[in-house]
Order: C-alpha cells, then structure tokens, then sequence
C-alpha cells in the first residue's frame, strides 16, 4: 500500500536548515476551544496625522518626514543594531557574548497609509524591487557588515508598530543563525553534488507542480515540501543568482507580479489582512564569492483555520520538533484554489 501522505504522520525533512518537521494531518479533525481573537481591520484611510510614517508628519523622535511621493528609507529611530558598538566581548568558560554592531532602516512602501502589497500595482512594487537591491549593495559594501536582512511583519499579530505598509532592514556584523545554516546545506551540497541545491528542488517540484502556487518566467513561489507554518511559501528565482541586486530588469518586474499575486492570495485566503512574516535571503555580504547562494524569499503566516484561529509553536514544538496539522499539498491547494 502507497504511503498517504495527508492521512498518515510523518517527518519531512528540511535541506535547507538540516531538520525534521512532524506532519500530523489526522489532527484537523479535532474541535478548536482555545483562544479565538478578531483581526484588526487594515488602514482604510490614505492619510492618518497621528502615524509617523505618514509625509509631513514628526517622528517619534522629533525628525520630520519629507513629502514624499513614492518609498521612503530612513534610518531607524529606535535600532536594534548601532554601527558604532565595539566587537569586543565575554569568555568566561560556557558564558560567552560578543558585540554586534550593525545598521537598522525602515522602508515605507508608499506615501499612503492604506496601501500594502496586496493592494499596490506591480509597478509600484517593482520601485520597491529596486530600492531593496540598492539597499542590499549599499549597506553590503560597509566594512564589517556581512548579513543584509530585509523583511516585513504584517499586521499586529505580527509584532508590527505601526500600521503604515513597511518593512525593516537589519545589516549585521555577523551571519545570523538561519541564513548560516542555509549557507551550510548551500555550501555541502555544492561541494557533494556540484549542483545548487535550490536549483534542484525547483526541478523535481517543476515536475509534481502539486505544491506550487504561482509562477512565471523568472519565478516560483511554492509551499515547500517541508513548510512548518500553515501558509507557509517561498518564492524562489527561476535563474540562480545570488541577490535581487544581479537581477535584470525583467526578473525585477517578475518577481514584483508573483509578490503581488501571492500576497493578494493570502488575503484572499480568509478573506481578511493576512498576518506574516516575509523576508529575502540573499549572499552573504562577507567580501567572499559564494556560488553557492541561491536567492529566495520566505513568508511564514501564522493564520490556520480562519482568520481569527493561528498556529503557536508550544509544547513539543519548543521542546521536540517543528509540527503541522496541514500537509504542504493541502495548503498550495488552498491558496492555489484563491483567485
């Protein structure tokens, strides 16, 4: 008898992180009477005096917002990261700390309160494309920066601040934890195989196509055979490059339509704003080549039955192994079915 794959548990394991994920399907069934909250409603109006994303407004730390008229970069008033902290540091047997220094930006999508991904036009989008590549080279050229994070919390189940479309941009002086194991697996492929690893998994998904949700000429995006989030998607670039800054014009373009479809699709999929957390990993800005990398971009959702019922990870999953209730086939289904 075939394995089942959305009756029986299973592990489905993670190339990219070197880990397993339970996949337990059977446990949709069972009735839900946890904690249940209400989704607040997205910015309707295209101006709020009070936000201070808004153009003309003050900043919380007295700066004022030029007017802009299409995306804004500033740095960040309260960062996590200061260029100017020294890499010194603790050694005291297993207690060690090292300073971190870096540089912290906020990027506003667009001068209008109300307007998130979802709701731009591609073209509006594809400027955004360009200013991340430009920040990615710009803050990759500093001396000690070698990690540029680019990402996005949507929404207030998120964490965000403020509800003004925007997105962070974190360069740090050290790999963090996620994209270093990635470049690991990158690196231990290349070196058994002589392939790219994502470059493979594009392949073989090419030929299921049952996990993917969107494509076009210059990209995928795909719930991934090892997703762990409900929702969970990656957008892969059909060509292997390394940044969004060795990306032609038209793969600009493309990868600014499957970022507006895809997330249209999660509002869609509740039929209310979708909360996630998005973010690009690209190179290492170490000052290395690294033929390995393969450019990617990962959204992790939370929401699991509807708009108001998500996903914690509690219990076995801090304690034992990432685990879903949705199989990856049954979410692409889902989202592939939204439009």
């Amino acid at each position: 008898m075939p394995f089942d794959f959305a009756e029986q548990s299973h592990r489905r394991f993670n190339p990219l992180l070197c880990e397993w994920v339970l996949v337990s399907p059977h446990r949709t069934q069972r009735p839900w009477q946890g904690q249940v909250d209400t989704l607040p409603p997205e910015a309707t109006v295209s101006y709020d005096p009070n936000c201070y994303m808004c153009p003309g407004n003050t900043r919380a730390n007295g700066a004022k917002n030029p007017d802009y008229k299409a995306a804004l970069v500033f740095d960040n008033d309260f960062p996590a990261l200061r260029l100017e902290t020294a890499d010194d540091g603790v050694e005291d047997g297993l207690l060690l700390a090292r300073g971190e220094s870096g540089i912290c930006r906020v990027v506003c999508f667009s001068p209008r309160h109300d307007l998130t991904l979802s709701r731009m036009e591609a073209a509006a989008i594809r400027r955004i494309v360009d200013l991340w590549a430009e920040q990615y080279a710009q803050l990759g050229a500093v001396e000690n920066i070698r990690h540029v994070q680019i990402f996005e919390n949507r929404g207030a189940m998120m964490g965000a601040s403020n509800p003004h479309p925007h997105c962070q941009i974190w360069a740090t002086s050290s790999q963090p934890n996620v994209p270093e194991r990635e470049l690991n697996s990158f690196v231990f492929y290349r070196q058994t195989k002589n392939r790219c690893l994502l470059c493979d998994y594009l392949s073989q998904e090419g030929q299921s196509r049952e996990r993917l949700v969107e494509e076009n000429e210059h990209f995928t995006a795909l719930v991934p055979f090892w997703a762990v989030w409900p929702f969970e998607t990656m957008i892969i670039s059909r060509r292997h490059v390394g940044s969004l800054a060795e990306l032609s014009s038209g793969e600009r373009d493309g990868f600014a339509v499957i970022l507006k479809r895809l997330t249209t699709r999660y509002d869609h999929l509740f039929n209310a704003p979708f909360p996630y957390s998005m973010g690009f990993h690209q190179s290492p800005t170490d000052g290395a080549a690294h033929p390995e990398w393969h450019l990617h971009a990962h959204f992790y959702p939370p929401l699991l039955r509807s708009a108001t019922v998500r996903k914690f990870m509690v219990g076995f999953e801090m304690l034992g192994t990432p685990q879903r209730d949705l199989t990856a086939e049954q979410a692409a289904e889902r989202l592939r079915a939204t439009l």
